[in-house]
């Protein structure tokens, strides 16, 4: 698989929100299009808008040590972000059926090490 493609189906956030069904598919020119990776994101608002702050936590699992950086601020109005909700629920419902739950929660994925023992 090659890395440059995704792993799960594109969806595209009109579909998803139930409009688009008998439009033309939307072209997309993604060739200056910037990547980055983020495992913390922080989601604010204004009355008018949405705000995603995308950054990276190097510590995921406690507090971090100094601030998180944040790489991306992605601002959207409300209907996009209501369309890019539905869209991202319809992608995690299908990686969930073929993969099994996601637990957000990282206490509850951390494991004991083997043959450590915990005294309480």
């Amino acid at each position: 698989m090659s890395a440059d493609k995704p792993s799960t189906p594109n969806v595209s956030a009109q579909a998803a929100g139930g409009q688009g069904q008998d439009r033309p598919q939307l072209e997309l020119d993604d060739a200056q299009a910037i990547s980055c990776y983020a495992n913390f994101c922080r989601v604010t608002g204004t009355p008018e808008e949405v705000i995603l702050d995308l950054g990276l936590n190097a510590s995921p699992a406690g507090v971090p040590a100094g601030p998180v950086a944040v790489k991306q601020r992605v601002i959207l109005n409300y209907y996009t972000a209501k369309r890019m909700l539905a869209a991202l629920h319809m992608t995690i419902q299908r990686h969930e059926q073929a993969f099994g739950i996601l637990e957000t929660d990282i206490r509850k994925r951390v494991q004991s090490q083997p043959g450590s023992s915990s005294s309480s």
